[in-house]
């Protein structure tokens, strides 16, 4: 794997996965370890902040940085007592615009394509050089999980999170090799069914766990239909919860010396 990379340029796609997608700087770590940059990035959700930040030339340890300040729910979470979500993005966007400032998606050192669903007619849309927006307003539109995060408005459009339409931009990709990696892949979920004392947390395990089945599904459809090399990496994700932000070390480990 490491020497086709090297020796072609290749589309890395990061998948969205909430907080597991924390492994994905896991493996930016090994990427910087064999000196290989992706001639591309494609990224969903968290995959998607976490290939902005890569994008614009943050290297991984400075991502794992801004990382932990997720860990702390306070720092990105304000509740929301009206309109469709339960957390107000507000301060989020202003993470954004400490990071990314006012560069737009064509500033990057790295071309990046972010996928994001139109709430309205249900398409995917893919944010890119020719889209001519802010990146933080794009990480917007890909990270609105609908109903938990406030969905964007750009121009004339709302848009919500792009794993509804594409959680493993395999189809984005414009070079003949990529990197992929699947936070939500036969990884992420395990066999046997929840059994927990509280009901409760067994109806939200279930939940969850039909979550990941769906988008497993969808995206082997996926991978099923593109002709390209394919380098898949589906990280051990599975004994983490979408929101376990707090477990920022542990996720980032299952990451790490995959290639």
């Amino acid at each position: 794997m490491i020497d086709t990379l090297k020796q072609n340029n290749f589309t890395l796609v990061l998948s969205g996965g909430g907080a597991l997608g924390i492994a994905h700087v896991g493996l930016l770590k090994d990427l910087q370890k064999h000196s290989l940059i992706p001639s591309e990035i494609v990224g969903t959700s968290m995959g998607g902040i976490i290939g902005a930040c890569r994008a614009i030339g943050l290297e991984y340890h400075e991502i794992f940085t801004i990382l932990k300040e997720f860990s702390t729910i306070t720092k990105w979470v304000k509740f929301s007592f009206s309109g469709n979500s339960i957390i107000d993005s507000s301060k989020i966007e202003r993470i954004f615009e400490n990071i990314f400032k006012e560069k737009k998606i064509k500033d990057t050192l790295i071309p990046l394509k972010l996928i994001s669903t139109d709430l309205k007619s249900g398409e995917k849309k893919v944010f890119t050089k020719d889209d001519n927006i802010m990146i933080k307003d794009a990480l917007l539109a890909t990270m609105a999980i609908p109903g938990i995060f406030s969905e964007k408005k750009i121009g004339d459009k709302v848009y919500v999170d792009g794993f509804l339409c594409e959680n493993l931009g395999l189809l984005e990709a414009c070079h003949d090799v990529i990197l992929a990696v699947d936070v939500l892949g036969k990884n992420s979920f395990e066999t046997k069914l929840p059994d927990n004392f509280i009901k409760t947390k067994n109806v939200l395990d279930m939940f969850e766990k039909s979550l990941r089945l769906l988008i497993h599904n969808q995206t082997n459809l996926i991978k099923n239909s593109i002709d390209k090399k394919l380098f898949l990496v589906e990280p051990e994700t599975k004994d983490f919860n979408t929101f376990s932000f707090h477990k920022v070390d542990e996720i980032f480990r299952v990451g790490e010396n995959l290639l």
